[in-house]
């Protein structure tokens, strides 16, 4: 059977690894720098990532049309892997290229700041759709093993969850180190700000070099039909399968889980960290909670593939929502008991357990989501004669952006609601740098409790109701795994003919 070589997998994985080391660059620390950094108010941020996000998620289903009319030599996603990296490299720098946002400013000068901020990050965000729908693309297109196919999608959750994790635990650590060596010679402020702007272009630029890896990955897979379909046609084609509509449904009932990635890297730094304040534990801390969660994601990411050949795809999936209820249910809950001491040993390794169950949840669940919807384009390959890989493939970018962008704006209503906003946030970071370095000011002081509960709340509650009600769409999808090996067999015996 026709399928991929180890060399191309590998590249591949590379290039899945650097292109996920950038969104999370962007995904993870934006929202802090933005917010904690440059000190641009908070409705202002849930209104740019608000509404970038909810524009690029619009923008995915447009590129997955480019992708599926794209016809070359070298196939329909393959060359977008050529050119886009290096374009995505450009306009990350250039999210990260802006003033302070600050009282003493004129007002024109803080709605410039204000504006670039969200004309840099709509910029971003189209760019980086333009790689993301053809990198996930292709993997439906490198091989005509179902198995072979499977097995790369599983490895292409754990390669770029590698990818986010070293954003997550390398970017906020190194940026303050990096901050620190610059007070010398800086006022506090702008060598925090440099700090961001030296790490972040590093990971940018390795994340670059990693993601034009991907170009090396070939397609396999015959396409059925010549036939150029529109957008609205596209849009049709989603909308009319309906087990790829319940796929949807069920990603966007369950955009709240993003809020976790948008404020984990704030609740670090502040509730763990005193904003820099407390070096050493801070990382033991940050590799305690961090390791938990992402070794419980690798590992239900690495054995999702087998588990999806033994049982019903659709229970895996809506039993892996159900377990990961529970852990963010019980986080909220130990922040109402104990909300002031989450920093000591004993409630360290209670949470390295809760993010671990959780961590694996949320993985395999994102492994099976990714293989249901590359069978969702075998099943309307076989419905229609048409296989609409780069548009099926925008809808998991659709959800994942979507769900961003509703995830920021609950994120910034909850903040501006407690307070932690602009110049409050200025004030915090400047109380937590004059106290002692180990004393943890923000986690213990009685006038940072609404921010402790803002925060705590936005990592728990909204993503324990959303990883149950996600089930419901779910309930009767259509597609079984016995259904599925009949159309694959009736495909590659309809392809191996022709």
């Amino acid at each position: 059977m026709n399928t991929y070589t180890s060399k191309e997998r590998n590249m591949y994985l590379l290039g899945l690894m650097g292109q996920n080391i950038i969104y999370n660059v962007i995904s993870t620390g934006m929202t802090f720098y933005f917010q904690s950094v440059i000190f641009i108010p908070q409705m202002a941020i849930g209104f740019i990532m608000g509404i970038a996000r909810i524009w690029d998620a619009i923008n995915d289903p447009m590129m997955g049309t480019i992708v599926d009319r794209t016809r070359s030599k070298h196939g329909k996603c393959r060359p977008y892997l050529f050119y886009v990296p290096a374009i995505v490299m450009i306009t990350t720098f250039l999210t990260f290229v802006n003033a302070q946002y600050s009282l003493d400013n004129t007002p024109g000068k803080n709605t410039l700041i204000i504006v670039w901020a969200g004309i840099s990050y709509i910029m971003w965000g189209m760019t980086y759709t333009a790689g993301d729908i053809p990198i996930w693309g292709i993997t439906s297109l490198m091989t005509e093993s179902s198995k072979d196919r499977e097995k790369l999608l599983g490895l292409a959750r754990i390669i770029a969850g590698i990818g986010g994790g070293i954003a997550l635990l390398g970017v906020m650590p190194l940026s303050q180190a990096v901050g620190l060596k610059l007070e010398a010679s800086m006022e506090t402020k702008d060598a925090t700000q440099w700090g961001f702007i030296i790490v972040c272009g590093a990971m940018t630029l390795l994340g670059s070099l990693l993601f034009q890896c991907a170009c090396f990955a070939k397609e396999r897979v015959k396409q059925p039909s010549d036939a150029h379909k529109g957008f609205i046609d596209n849009v049709k084609i989603m909308w009319s399968c309906m087990p790829f509509r319940r796929l949807l449904i069920s990603g966007i009932i369950k955009a709240p889980m993003q809020i976790l990635s948008i404020v984990a890297m704030t609740l670090l730094s502040y509730y763990y960290g005193d904003n820099g304040g407390n070096g050493q534990s801070y990382v033991l801390q940050m590799v305690l909670l961090g390791g938990g969660l992402f070794i419980g994601q690798f590992g239900a990411m690495g054995i999702t593939p087998k588990l999806c050949e033994k049982m019903e795809k659709q229970k895996l999936y809506n039993l892996c929502n159900i377990v990961g209820a529970i852990p963010f249910a019980i986080l909220f809950i130990v922040y109402l008991i104990d909300g002031t001491g989450l920093y000591k040993m004993h409630w360290m390794i209670v949470l390295a357990v809760i993010f671990g169950v959780a961590g694996a949840a949320m993985g395999a669940s994102m492994v099976i989501q990714s293989i249901m919807i590359a069978d969702c384009v075998d099943y309307d390959e076989h419905r229609t004669g048409y296989r609409p890989d780069g548009v099926f493939f925008s809808g998991q970018s659709f959800i994942t952006k979507l769900g961003a962008g509703l995830s920021s704006f609950i994120q910034s209503i909850v903040f501006a609601i407690v307070g932690f906003s602009d110049a409050n946030i200025e004030l915090c970071n400047k109380a937590l740098a004059e106290s002692p370095a180990t004393d943890y000011l923000f986690a213990t002081a009685p006038e940072f409790e609404p921010y402790r509960f803002g925060m705590f709340f936005l990592v728990s509650v909204p993503a324990a109701v959303s990883c149950v009600l996600s089930c419901i769409p779910m309930k009767n999808y259509e597609i079984t795994n016995a259904e599925h090996k009949r159309i694959m067999e009736e495909l590659n015996a309809k392809r191996n003919a022709g």
